[in-house]
């Protein structure tokens, strides 16, 4: 059996796309692309596609990952074609790799974002930021299928950096702040929006509009270089073959 990790994105308006409704899109993508799939047993078989860490429904993603298994060798980067070819535009699959490696869930244990809000001025995003980075703890509530739950919002930001937008990010006419932010993979998981409470609750900072947010990448958290590595860089090192073959970064982690 060989199993293949692909990376892919949830782009524009396909950030809005559910889980459930990207596995389903992506099984169809299978169906079309003739990926001889290896499949569960049981009454009910399903093709055996392992997700791994999916962003939150209405997030923008650069950085999703998944392995499938095959009963039939295929080349990873020919398969990675056929697969993007067959989904809609904005779900891309932009990397593949031979898994050579055991544990592709165990190398996400962090991830970078950014938060593009409209309507912030950058001086008061940064002073909101200085006053999060300064708290011990800064607790939110979310609500669960449990009920309210309040938990530190603060304990689980490696770094959060707050700039003004300009030049790639849009024009300068009105106000916007973007912020950076890098988060460990902790439980429970703080995801950005709990950091825009956390932001409220030290700061008073309430975007006037939603933010709009972008995962950049995940992976292992470096400490000696404060960066998120590729996860799929050990598998391209245990085939040199690989390594040519990899997309370029998505800028600075």
């Amino acid at each position: 059996m060989q199993r293949i990790r692909l990376r892919y994105t949830k782009r524009g308006r396909l950030r809005f796309t559910s889980h459930r409704d990207f596995q389903r899109a992506f099984e169809r993508a299978l169906r079309r692309a003739d990926v001889p799939m290896a499949y569960s047993a049981g009454f009910t078989p399903h093709p055996k596609v392992s997700y791994a860490n999916a962003a939150p429904t209405g997030t923008g993603s650069e950085a999703e990952y998944l392995e499938i298994a095959l009963t039939e060798p295929r080349d990873p980067q020919k398969l990675r074609e056929l697969l993007d070819e067959s989904l809609p535009d904005g779900l891309d699959v932009i990397d593949a790799v031979q898994a050579r490696t055991s544990g592709l869930a165990d190398r996400l244990t962090a991830s970078v974002w950014e938060l593009r809000l409209e309507g912030v001025a950058p001086e008061d995003a940064t002073r909101a930021v200085e006053a999060f980075e300064k708290a011990e703890t800064v607790e939110v509530q979310r609500m669960t299928k449990n009920g309210v739950r309040t938990f530190d919002a603060r304990s689980a930001v490696v770094s959060l950096e707050a700039r003004a937008a300009g030049g790639d990010d849009g024009p300068g006419d009105h106000p916007c702040a973007i912020l950076r932010l890098v988060v460990r993979h902790v439980t429970p998981a703080v995801r950005p929006d709990d950091v825009l409470s956390g932001l409220r609750v030290v700061a008073d900072l309430a975007p006037p509009v939603p933010a709009a947010v972008t995962r950049l990448a995940q992976g292992l958290f470096d400490e000696e270089t404060g960066t998120v590595t590729d996860p799929l860089a050990p598998d391209r090192e245990a085939d040199p073959s690989a390594a040519a073959q990899a997309p370029a970064p998505e800028g600075p982690a």
